[in-house]
């Protein structure tokens, strides 16, 4: 997330997400997978592990491209540029494996449309290579296209084993009931310039002054930041809280491509406050914005 305005960064992030189905067993847990065998896969995404929070609930890693965040049974990563996080699709259902994931319940794969696509590479050199990538892996899959194809949407594919009537070797059990979960993004282009300011290292000295300075830290005041800020300009930072909550925000500051990312699946009635919040602290010429919930929050 570094550079001048004499080269190009796209900062709209690809978003993965897996479930896996809860076991019987207490000691089965994704966050057991070491660090080694984490790089290993965000090696396959071509991105790299810059820093580490966690708590009881949840364990959070800043990456050179964005974020990832373990759970018990879930798992999240979030990477942009010309990253590859469908490549390690194989090797984490297979660290899942080994500690106790063996069903996957639920996949969510999103991204808005690129700036120059054709700056991606396989599997990512559209939607329809995406699509097809991800049914090789879950022939149930589902695919989706919002907005204007030709001018700004959001690509969305999913796979929910509640879709299926068999999986390979496994009756559904329909009577399993899933966590409550929600996830908002707001996704931001063509920020204010002045705000963005602040997440360059020509202006500020420590990321710690640029969460401050920014109005970060109060967007949702009850996480613990772990923030990071790029030389020579770009900011990301992950927070949790201690009921296994988190917040990602993610800056590409550079005028001609300007782009800002937020994320969270704190439990609100309304997001009304938060999206005026986020949208009043970055100033974004255009957004998006996408609430996620399942059926039983």
């Amino acid at each position: 997330m570094s550079g001048n305005e004499e080269h190009f960064f796209e900062g709209a992030e690809k978003l993965l997400e897996i479930w896996f189905e809860e076991t019987s067993c207490n000691n089965d847990d994704l966050r057991n997978i070491s660090r080694s065998d984490w790089e290993d896969v965000l090696s396959q995404v071509n991105c790299e592990i810059i820093s580490f929070s966690k708590n009881d609930l949840i364990d959070a890693f800043v990456l050179s491209e964005s974020s990832m965040f373990v759970s018990k049974r879930r798992w999240i990563l979030k990477t942009c540029g010309t990253t590859t996080p469908l490549k390690c699709l194989s090797q984490l259902i297979k660290l899942a494996s080994l500690n106790g994931y063996k069903i996957i319940t639920d996949l969510f794969y999103s991204r808005k449309n690129f700036i120059r696509p054709e700056a991606q590479v396989t599997p990512h050199k559209g939607f329809t290579e995406e699509v097809s990538y991800l049914d090789t892996l879950f022939p149930n899959g589902r695919s989706y296209c919002l907005g204007s194809m030709n001018l700004e949407c959001w690509y969305l594919y999913t796979f929910s084993r509640s879709d299926m009537k068999l999986s390979p070797g496994h009756m559904i059990n329909e009577g399993v009931e899933s966590d409550p979960d929600q996830t908002i993004e707001i996704l931001m282009q063509n920020l204010d310039q002045n705000a963005m300011s602040v997440f360059n290292k020509k202006n500020i000295l420590s990321a710690s002054d640029a969460t401050s300075m920014s109005g970060i830290d109060k967007i949702l005041p009850n996480m613990h930041i772990d923030d990071f800020l790029f030389d020579p300009c770009g900011y990301s930072m992950n927070g949790i809280n201690e009921k296994g909550e988190y917040m990602t925000i993610h800056i590409t500051p550079e005028n001609l491509f300007s782009y800002v990312s937020f994320e969270t699946n704190v439990a609100m009635t309304n997001y009304r406050n938060l999206i005026n919040q986020v949208i009043n602290t970055f100033k974004p010429g255009k957004f998006i914005v996408t609430i996620f919930a399942n059926k039983n929050h």
